[in-house]
């Protein structure tokens, strides 16, 4: 499905990055997975797509440093040549309510949420753009769509994605590449399993599938935009949620 097509998931060594990276390599993709520290985690990410007769690199780069992604960009370049599919996985949170948020807290989240979308979309825009098949896929959340107790900053940079991926659709429409934004909802990851488990429950109440989305669920979705199926679908927010409302 996705033979000759060079993609790049950014953190892509565990979560939801690694289950997309992994499904894009045993799709036929060639997968650059890019870490920020977790070298052995994203190695490992590697081991898995070889072990299906895939090929992939590991590729280093905190994305809210721009000349950290230029370098990511060349390594890309050398490795695989001209990118065909970017994956704005990457994200962190730092959750407070607002009243105790410090502009710390509200600056770090930006700069990686959306500041790093910036850089790597910047830096391989061209790629893109020239593409026969150009994907531009930013992984959003359900909190940019409802808004979430305590996540100021992070429903901020989710739902800005929101306008990113819209224009970002516009500007590439001529050239025939496309922009979507993947919009989950709670996702059975890491970050889920630091949340209290009474707050767990009240969560699980609004999810009409009564169970949270697994990372696969997610890279499902991930596969069909970035192949030549999604063709004439651009500048959508696709949810994968299941059911909530918004």
């Amino acid at each position: 499905m996705l033979e000759d097509q060079t993609c790049l998931v950014t953190g892509a060594s565990r979560g939801i990055g690694r289950a997309i990276a992994t499904e894009l390599g045993r799709c036929g993709a060639d997968v650059a997975v890019n870490y920020r520290t977790s070298e052995a985690e994203a190695a490992a990410v590697v081991e898995t797509i070889e072990a299906e007769g895939g090929d992939a690199v590991t590729v280093q780069a905190d994305i809210a440093d721009y000349e950290q992604v230029e370098a990511m960009t060349e390594a890309v370049h050398d490795r695989f040549g001209e990118l065909d599919v970017l994956v704005n996985n990457a994200g962190i949170t730092a959750d407070k309510k607002f009243e105790n948020m410090t502009r710390d807290d509200w600056d770090r989240v930006l700069d990686v949420n959306l500041g790093g979308t910036f850089n790597c979309t910047h830096c391989f825009f061209e790629d893109i753009k020239a593409a026969e098949h150009g994907r531009l896929i930013n992984i959003s959340s359900v909190v940019g769509q409802q808004g979430n107790y305590g996540q100021a900053n992070y429903a901020t940079t989710k739902s800005g994605l929101f306008g990113f991926t819209r224009t970002l659709a516009l500007e590439l429409a001529s050239e025939g590449s496309t922009a979507n934004c993947i919009a989950p909802g709670f996702v059975d990851t890491g970050m889920l399993e630091i949340v209290p488990g009474r707050v767990k429950e009240k969560i699980l109440r609004r999810i009409p599938l009564d169970r949270f989305a697994t990372p696969e669920d997610v890279a499902g979705l991930v596969r069909f935009v970035a192949s030549r199926d999604s063709s004439y679908m651009t500048g959508q927010v696709l949810g994968v949620n299941g059911g909530m409302e918004w």
